[in-house]
This record gives C-alpha cells, structure tokens and sequence, in this order.
C-alpha cells in the first residue's frame, strides 16, 4: 500500500500532470467567457437581426403542452434544436481560441529555437591558395 501510494505522488506531482490540471481548471472558467460572450453579445444581436427570435427559441415542438385552466398537465414535448446551434458556436470559438493559443506558443518555441549555423566559406588564405595554385598551372 505504501508503494502504491508512493507511486501515485510521484505521479500527481510531476509536471505535466499539474499542468494539465491547471489547463482543465483555466480551460472551464475560459469556456464559462466564451458561453457568455455568445449568450450575453452574439446571440442579442444575431435575434436583433432576426426580428427578436433567439437561437434558444428555435425548436421543433412535437406535442404542445396540454393545459387546464393555469394549470401544466402535461409540459410540452419539443427538440430544441435552436440551443445545439448555440453549443456549437460556443465550441467554434473555443476551438478557434485554442487554435490562436498553440499557434502562438509554437511561433515562440521557433523563435526561441537558434537558427543553424551557416556552414563555414573558405578562409582568405585558403582562397589565395588556390588561386595561386589555378596561375601555377596556367
């Protein structure tokens, strides 16, 4: 057990399993931004063009609710297909955010990366060499 154990904190403690968790963590609050953006200033101004609907709206009702008086006998049994489109803007920025992030972080790592040395001309006495050598031979 104590190996076991020993075993899993050498594994919890490595970097990059407290890297991925720090991104799992930073990853759900970035993702909370981005469902606001599109619900709080996206989606407004897309139902602005629509004439007020929001993609929320939108939804396929397959049976209306059945009502007595105020009362829900029955709710209504719709697919709300309007909230997918929203999830799948949300993941579209998401995904676009990550993107510009590793792209980023590999233009960095190619900058940091030194350029190759030029390979090395010949040096000035070796070039009078030779062409001493080429007025010898003529």
């Amino acid at each position: 057990m104590g190996k076991l154990l020993k075993e899993f904190k050498e594994f919890a403690v490595k970097g990059n399993v407290m890297d991925m968790a720090i991104g799992v963590v930073i990853g759900g609050a970035f993702g909370k931004i981005v469902t606001s953006l599109v619900s709080d200033i996206i989606m407004p101004l897309i139902g602005a063009a629509t004439g007020g609907l929001t993609f929320t709206d939108w939804k396929w009702v397959i049976r209306e609710a059945e009502m007595v008086g105020e009362e829900i006998v029955k709710p209504e049994l719709a697919v709300t297909w309007g909230n997918l489109l929203q999830v799948i803007f949300d993941f579209i920025i998401i995904a676009f955010c990550i993107f510009m992030v590793v792209k980023g972080l590999n233009k960095m790592k190619k900058e940091q990366e030194p350029a190759p040395a030029a390979p090395a001309g010949p040096t000035q006495e070796e070039l009078l060499t030779e062409i001493r050598d080429l007025l010898k031979n003529k």
